[in-house]
């Protein structure tokens, strides 16, 4: 039996055992004596024989395995995400396969084909910055497949989301700048062709109107990607102003850093001429000087929950819920770019 695999065949001739016996007791079924267990687990041990997974979700209809599609690996807020998935996946004995779609959308579609084409038993997935219309995922319902969105999320068909208050938390941000005194507020803003990056616009603009305050728009400025790269050009432009913002909020992290290096550089002091507040408590808010008062957008528990509502529809086929939407709660974090004396 050298140089190919084992089967339930061999098991079952070598313990003079019918294949279907060996199956149960390597499944640890209640019908089969504890004797006959520790008698086919010691063998199969011996042999090396790996049981066939792909023969066992045809016995079950389960293949154990969940498609997760992500924008971007390297950003941390979704390699926190999948973390969440695996953590609560891995507890529940579910296999993750993880595919990025660069925020492209035909590479997104391409992505869908194969994970409908491959077994999975659920997908978990976040929309491109290029998706506006998702009529590729609807034929995971056809095929009976459960599928969770979280954080950018589909309003073209009814669907299970995962999400959290992006307009609500931004009114927290900017609401804390001006309980620190801020007067002129700007804003960095995300691709408004983004429902999250509108929303967190829309948070900011309706805080200001609470407060009586102006909306500048020369205060706020606009990018693709809220790349660093984007945050140092803002900087820039907002240093070319006859009057500096005293106070900014920025729809993500890693543009509020790039606030925090250039104003530096220009000898513009934080928070006390200029007060930032970020969005995602990325681990790069807690290493620059002075530390960035930012949102956590919890997006651990935003996995986590993800998987749990979409195994918790794999196992209940009775659970008819396809539209279920929750929203995670985020936090305001108060750091040094907004203490002022």
């Amino acid at each position: 039996m050298k140089n190919r695999r084992i089967t339930l065949k061999d098991l079952a001739k070598d313990l003079n055992l019918s294949a279907s016996t060996i199956s149960r007791a390597l499944d640890n079924h209640p019908a089969i004596s504890e004797s006959t267990k520790k008698l086919v687990k010691k063998k199969a041990e011996k042999l090396g024989f790996i049981p066939n997974s792909i023969a066992s979700s045809f016995r079950t209809n389960k293949t154990k395995s969940i498609g997760i599609i992500v924008p971007r690996i390297d950003i941390h807020f979704h390699s926190l995400v999948i973390s969440g998935i695996e953590d609560y996946a891995y507890k529940n004995e579910y296999n993750v396969t993880i595919f990025q779609s660069k925020d492209c959308l035909k590479r997104e579609k391409e992505i869908v084909k194969i994970l409908q084409n491959r077994m999975v038993d659920g997908v978990i997935a976040c929309l491109s910055i290029e998706t506006k219309k998702c009529d590729h995922f609807k034929k995971f319902e056809k095929l009976g497949v459960p599928l969770v969105f979280y954080d950018r999320v589909p309003t073209d068909f009814d669907a299970n989301k995962i999400i959290i208050n992006d307009f609500e938390s931004a009114f927290t941000a900017t609401e804390h700048l001006i309980a620190s005194g801020c007067k002129r507020i700007g804003h960095i803003a995300g691709s408004q062709k983004t429902n999250i990056f509108k929303a967190r616009l829309e948070g900011f603009k309706a805080a200001l109107v609470k407060h009586n305050l102006p909306i500048q728009e020369d205060f706020i400025l606009h990018t693709k990607n809220l790349g660093y790269e984007e945050g140092v050009t803002c900087a820039n432009r907002f240093l070319e102003l006859p009057e500096l913002p005293d106070g900014i909020f920025c729809a993500n992290d890693y543009t509020a850093v790039s606030l925090i290096q250039v104003f530096r550089k220009a000898d513009i002091k934080i928070p006390q001429q200029v007060a930032i507040v970020g969005f995602s408590n990325y681990p790069i808010s807690k290493i620059i000087e002075p530390h960035l008062t930012t949102i956590n957008d919890c997006a651990f528990q935003m996995g986590e929950s993800s998987a749990k509502l979409l195994i918790r529809q794999i196992e209940d086929k009775d659970d008819s819920v396809n539209s279920e939407t929750i929203t995670i709660r985020t936090e305001l974090i108060v750091r040094e770019s907004t203490k002022r004396a």
